[in-house]
């Protein structure tokens, strides 16, 4: 059985929580969070093989940020792993852990080199890239140094 006192501690904490407006799009700490990146395209075939480096960063970007992420100096970034899925299934994956992760400076997706493909031109990788190309809370990404996945991965710096 619960005493009055627990009853009271509880209500007390229940009555001090202020609902997320989902209309607003707003967070705790006042941060507005973006809807769920929808907008993308798939693509049809690799461009890109399994060993090539990736990068791409909007205009105006410090030097010294870019440089961090091709170092992989990066003291926090939550990871997702892409190994085994579909074009589909992939692009999903990202904008659901993306939006979960929007007010993260950096994220980590882990894409593989296609060593399977039969033409060793990577279907995942080139997507990752197309996606995170369209994508417009993303301002910079690269491959990662080895230690993080190589060519076989990218980080990604998200607009604040």
């Amino acid at each position: 059985m619960i005493n009055d006192e627990d009853k009271q501690l509880f209500r007390s904490s229940v009555d001090a929580t202020a609902p997320i407006d989902k209309d607003n799009h707003t967070q705790p700490g006042g941060r507005i969070s973006q809807p769920a990146f929808t907008a993308y395209s798939y693509i049809t075939e690799a461009r890109l093989s399994g060993s090539e480096i990736v990068a791409y960063a909007k205009n105006g970007l410090s030097p010294k940020i870019i440089k961090k992420m091709k170092r992989g100096n990066i003291d926090h970034a939550p990871v997702l792993d892409l190994h085994g899925q579909t074009v589909i299934e992939a692009c999903e994956a990202m904008s659901q852990f993306m939006y979960h992760y929007q007010h993260e400076e950096f994220i980590h997706i882990i894409h593989g080199k296609g060593y399977h493909s039969d033409n060793s031109m990577s279907i995942l990788k080139t997507q990752v890239v197309s996606f995170l190309n369209q994508h417009p809370q993303v301002m910079a990404f690269n491959s990662c140094p080895d230690k993080d996945g190589g060519t076989g991965a990218v980080f990604a710096l998200l607009k604040k």
